[in-house]
């Protein structure tokens, strides 16, 4: 994805949840998707979609069971 492209993703992803510490980095090898983190902990990947004639983007985010467990 490109920057410009990520920053936007960033800034819709942080207004949403309401969560300033999200971040929305490149991956190294792909160009069409991008890791989320809230802090330095990764929570799951944004997949940009263009093969319709609408561009939207997937984002994806396993929760382990471990994850919920003191809760």
């Amino acid at each position: 994805m490109k920057p410009d492209e990520i920053r936007k993703l960033e800034a819709f992803l942080r207004s949403k949840f309401s969560l300033d510490t999200i971040k929305v980095k490149a991956r190294p090898r792909k160009d069409d998707s991008a890791e989320v983190y809230v802090g330095d902990e990764f929570i799951g990947v944004v997949f940009r979609d263009d093969e319709d004639e609408d561009l939207c983007w997937n984002f994806q985010m396993a929760i382990l069971e471990y994850d919920l467990e003191d809760l």
